[in-house]
């Protein structure tokens, strides 16, 4: 936060006695008026007392509230019962007095531009409570007096007592010299001395009229400013008398309304009906600034001077700061009669103008004293003027129609050759002059009468625009069609020789390529900067010294010689003054003409010097006087911007300040941040910025006219934001820092971090629970899984001693089974042989005889036969084999008959027979059929059970 110390204010002091011991008031043209509307500060339109703070800051007594300007931002203050403010007062320790309607107290800066209210009305009685206004405040020492028509209510020591006029009406306090005095009505002026009112005893002279001001004058006199009266002054003795001056007629029919010394030796009167009166100490008008020349209206309610020496007035609609001091003075054309300005020039008491409508003139003010302009067309001039010079005396006029000499209000034609732009003295030849035209050149001679045509230049025809004389028959010139170099003849009556140079010259390609003489040599302007000539190659080459210090204006289209070692350089209607000093060194001062800029007819501007150190830049619309500063004048030290404050952008809603403490602290949610500075030094030219940001910022940043920046993301950290400024003549102010802490988000807090702690602890225990858990639980499984593995061991040798037992089993089984296979292979053969046993004994049984050697009867042999066929269809072996198959073949007719219910019990046999592998001769005795019965019986089993040809029968009854 910057509050202001005695150094500081010291230091403002002090800069602005400099600025005012070193400059004057100009006389002619107007000041700089920068209006400020009520759009721009957004309150009421009647402004009726304005301030200045030991910083510089502008409090505006405003009919909504008080007005705050830093430079930068108006802010608006309102009183607790938001009544107009009419009065407005600070004191050395920066409080802000003001007052309204029942209501009056001080403002204090609680941080960074807020602004804290503090009633003093409040210590009033309730007998003696305000009811009116209060129209006056004075701060005097240790005291502050709030004046109402009424009453004076004198508040010190944080108590208020109260003075009245024993009825009279109070007019206005002022407080001069020490001396603090009002006017009470009708009884007139009294001193205030402690809380007494002492008549002062020349007052009949004032005769009753309304004192508006009070100003110190000369060594110890008073100056009295009267509402209709007029200038009285007072001396140390208390002896009142008129003061008869210049101004007296003017102010008192202006309506005087307050006033003010400035500059140490001038006065500024407000009024109602005029706007701004400044006088000198001889009583001389110096400047009238009214709603003409500026001025939003001309009724003054307030005035006031800041720490610069600008005047601030009060408006009835309005606030308006004046640029008294300031080194450019201007006349505006508003109703716009004169057209664009080409050339100006002054000449013989007379202010010429050369516009795109004529040659105007008005008288140039010869003696001391404000006058102004009025501006009145040169009969028989009306056209485009393109030219005005000042030769030997003489002034020629170049115009569209040709070329004139001037005198007074009247042209007298000396050339019919139409176009003329510009003049210049041939080199050793002082009766001479040479001009440049739409039609190429023409020579002017000096005779008795004065300046006279003399004949144009044959040879060459090109519009000519700049011309430089070299020598006595060697002239450059350039125009539309560039470049050319001209040799004439002795007399100058014809050209021998025009040589143009172009890009293959080495210049380069350029919409304009100018010639000027810089410094006893001609110098060629072009749009990539300035070239010089080389003789000796006949060739164009950069003029790299140069260019490379004059920045931007290395692209200038006109060069203009100011004087001594200084040179206007301008870049198309912007305009610096350059200083060539010793050993190369060169100064470009352009800021301080920024004003000006784009303000000029580009390619036609006009500079001339009117006399030492004063010169006229002639406008668009009219003219502008610049007084060059004393080279003496020192270079004020500029104060620290001022940090106004701290905003909070994250949450758009909530706009919350942080600049209410010296180091805030700033939580971490709300990391987005907008700084807010000014400086209170007043310009028209805006002020530029450079910051830096330590913990965030590498170096200064890029000088901006932004007076505010937001960072975003900050991490948590302390900050240190720094600012300085920089005005249009390049002065560096000092730097302000304002610091600041971005606190950690929540979860980085100490309160966190103690969470964390404790998290930690219980998450230890918590974890050294679980591991204990997971420990037994692993120990629990390791176990299981002992024991199961403990299991699988002992169920893989069970099963592996079952499996030996199943192959145990199974290979007493296939013993059995095969026991049984020969058992029944032994039965089947059994049943073989006994068949064939039977057939046998029947084949015997044919061949036997009796002893007689007879066969035996038939009868017998049908007996035995019938014996031995029952032997052979006896089923009990059959079924004792069926069993036996069954055992040895898992039920193998059952099966069998189950898929094939079709077979009957022979085609069982068969298959029984088949499946062990007998042969069809076994097959064939068991079945008692022959070889080839038991073939056929194949064939048609193969076809009951379904078997494809190529299967054979036996394998797939085994596969069965």
């Amino acid at each position: 936060m910057y509050k202001p110390t005695f150094a500081s204010i010291i230091t403002w002091m002090s800069l602005a006695f400099g600025v005012a011991s070193a400059q004057e008031i100009q006389r002619i043209g107007s000041p700089l008026v920068q209006a400020y509307t009520k759009s721009d500060y957004k309150a009421g339109n009647q402004n009726w007392a304005v301030a200045t703070g030991s910083n510089g800051i502008m409090y505006v007594a405003n009919a909504d509230g008080l007005l705050v300007f830093d430079g930068q931002y108006w802010t608006l203050h309102q009183l607790p019962n938001k009544s107009t403010v009419r009065s407005v007062a600070v004191d050395s320790a920066g409080r802000v007095y003001t007052g309204g309607l029942a209501e009056f107290g001080f403002w204090e800066d609680s941080g960074y531009g807020q602004m804290r209210y503090q009633s003093v009305s409040r210590l009033l009685d309730s007998a003696d409570q305000v009811r009116d206004e209060i129209w006056k405040i004075v701060v005097d020492g240790d005291r502050v007096i709030f004046q109402s028509f009424s009453t004076l209510y004198i508040y010190e020591n944080n108590s208020l007592r109260t003075v009245r006029g024993d009825g009279q009406p109070f007019l206005f306090l002022h407080q001069v010299r020490g001396r603090t005095f009002i006017e009470l009505i009708p009884a007139g002026l009294h001193e205030l001395r402690g809380d007494q009112l002492i008549p002062i005893a020349d007052r009949g002279v004032l005769g009753g009229a309304n004192i508006l001001t009070m100003l110190p004058f000369g060594d110890d006199e008073i100056l009295i400013g009267t509402a209709r009266s007029g200038l009285f002054l007072m001396d140390s003795t208390s002896a009142i008398h008129k003061w008869h001056n210049a101004a007296d007629g003017l102010l008192r029919a202006a309506q005087l309304n307050n006033g003010l010394r400035v500059l140490n030796g001038y006065y500024a009167f407000g009024t109602i009906l005029q706007g701004v009166v400044v006088i000198d100490e001889g009583g001389t008008i110096v400047q009238h600034i009214h709603k003409g020349n500026g001025l939003q209206n001309n009724t003054v309610l307030g005035i006031q001077v800041d720490l610069q020496q600008n005047i601030w007035v009060g408006l009835d609609n309005g606030v308006d700061r004046i640029e008294i001091n300031a080194p450019l003075y201007y006349y505006t054309d508003n109703s716009g009669s004169i057209g664009t300005v080409y050339a100006a020039r002054i000449f013989e008491g007379n202010i010429y103008l050369g516009t795109n409508q004529g040659l105007f003139y008005s008288p140039w003010p010869a003696v001391a004293g404000y006058r102004p302009f009025a501006f009145t067309l040169v009969a028989g001039s009306q056209g485009q003027v393109w030219d005005l010079t000042v030769a030997d005396g003489e002034l020629l006029c170049g115009h569209n129609d040709g070329t004139y000499k001037v005198q007074g209000n009247r042209l007298i034609a000396l050339s019919p050759v139409t176009g003329g732009w510009t003049l210049r003295q041939l080199a050793n030849q002082p009766d001479r002059l040479m001009q440049g035209t739409y039609t190429g050149l023409a020579v002017f001679d000096k005779a008795g009468s004065g300046w006279r045509f003399s004949h144009r230049i044959r040879g060459y025809s090109d519009p000519t625009q700049f011309i430089e004389p070299v020598s006595a028959t060697t002239v450059w010139a350039s125009g539309y069609k560039g470049l050319r170099l001209l040799t004439l003849d002795s007399t100058l009556t014809h050209t021998r020789q025009v040589h143009s140079y172009d890009t293959a010259s080495g210049l380069p390609k350029s919409k304009f390529v100018n010639v000027f003489w810089l410094s006893g040599s001609p110098v060629f302007a072009t749009d990539s900067g300035f070239y010089r000539h080389d003789e000796i190659t006949d060739r164009f080459y950069p003029y790299e010294q140069l260019n490379a210090q004059l920045g931007s204006f290395a692209f200038s289209n006109k060069v203009i010689h100011a004087g001594s070692d200084r040179y206007w350089f301008i870049n198309r209607a912007r305009i610096s003054l350059v200083h060539f000093g010793p050993r190369g060194a060169v100064t470009v001062d352009s800021t301080q003409f920024a004003t000006l800029n784009d303000r000029m007819m580009k390619f036609y501007e006009s500079i001339n010097q009117v006399k030492d150190k004063v010169y006229l830049i002639s406008l668009d619309d009219g003219f502008a006087i610049y007084q060059a500063a004393d080279s003496a004048r020192m270079t004020p030290r500029l104060p620290a911007p001022l940090i106004r404050s701290v905003n909070n952008i994250t949450d758009s809603l909530s706009g919350k300040w942080y600049a209410t403490a010296t180091h805030p602290e700033i939580p971490y949610r709300h990391h987005n941040i907008r700084v807010s500075y000014a400086l209170p030094w007043y310009s028209a030219v805006p002020l530029r910025y450079q910051f830096y940001l330590e913990g965030y910022s590498r170096t200064w940043s890029e000088w901006s006219e932004a007076a505010q920046k937001e960072f975003t993301n900050l991490r948590a950290g302390d900050y240190r934001f720094k600012v300085r400024a920089m005005t249009a003549d390049g002065t560096i102010s000092g730097i302000a820092d304002f610091r600041f802490t971005i606190l950690p988000p929540w979860y980085l807090s100490w309160v966190a971090f103690a969470i964390y702690a404790i998290a930690l602890v219980l998450l230890f225990f918590a974890g050294r629970s679980w591991y204990r858990r997971k420990i037994r639980k692993h120990r629990r499984l390791v176990q299981e899984k002992m024991t199961a593995q403990q299991q699988e061991l002992l169920r893989k040798e069970a099963e592996e001693s079952e499996q030996r037992l199943i192959k145990f089993k199974n290979a007493q089984l296939e013993q059995e089974l095969s026991s049984k296979n020969r058992e029944l292979a032994n039965s089947a053969m059994s049943i073989v042989y006994k068949n064939e046993l039977l057939n046998n004994v029947h084949d015997e049984l044919l061949q036997l005889r009796d002893g007689e050697g007879r066969k035996l009867s038939n009868e017998q042999l049908r007996k035995i036969n019938k014996i031995i066929e029952d032997a052979r269809s006896d089923e009990r072996d059959w079924n004792i084999f069926e069993r036996s198959f069954n055992e040895a073949h898992e039920n193998f007719f059952k099966k069998l008959k189950a898929d094939y219910p079709e077979l009957v019990p022979n085609d069982l046999k068969l298959c029984a027979y088949l499946r062990m592998n007998m042969s069809s001769k076994e097959i064939a005795s068991l079945l008692n059929i022959t070889t080839r019965g038991v073939e056929i019986r194949r064939y048609r089993l193969r076809k009951k059970l379904n078997l494809p040809h190529e299967k054979n029968l036996a394998e797939f009854l085994l596969e069965g």
